[in-house]
């Protein structure tokens, strides 16, 4: 049920980031298909961000460390990038990420939204 929970999450805060960036950078980050290619993608996040972000977070942890968690905005950009890529190049989902200002920006919003949606939206047992 939370793996549900948190795919819809992250389903939500992709959308969102990419109808917002859409506004500011368009073609940065596009999207060209429906609710389950959405959510396909947002299956894509969640697998990478399962296997590679902790890969990357070891590798990194210097950069953490010096930066204060800083560096976190920009490894979750790479993580939005990767998944464009795959999303686009191994899977054909329609959801393409161009550039390194339109990751950062997606994921600054996506996270946003992420927390704001966790915190409205929380399991009741996390509340006991």
């Amino acid at each position: 049920m939370r793996f549900l929970f948190r795919l819809l999450i992250n389903a939500v805060a992709l959308w969102v980031a990419i109808r917002v960036l859409g506004l500011y950078l368009p073609g940065e980050i596009a999207f060209n298909g429906g609710w389950l290619n959405l959510l396909l993608v947002a299956l894509v996040f969640g697998i990478l961000n399962a296997i590679v972000r902790p890969i990357l977070a070891i590798l990194t942890c210097p950069l953490q460390i010096l930066t204060l968690g800083l560096f976190t905005l920009v490894l979750n950009a790479i993580m939005l990038w990767l998944t464009g890529y795959v999303s686009s190049n191994m899977f054909d989902l329609g959801f393409q990420v161009h550039g390194f200002l339109a990751p950062l920006l997606g994921a600054l919003v996506m996270s946003i939204v992420s927390v704001v949606l966790s915190i409205f939206l929380r399991d009741n047992r996390e509340q006991r």
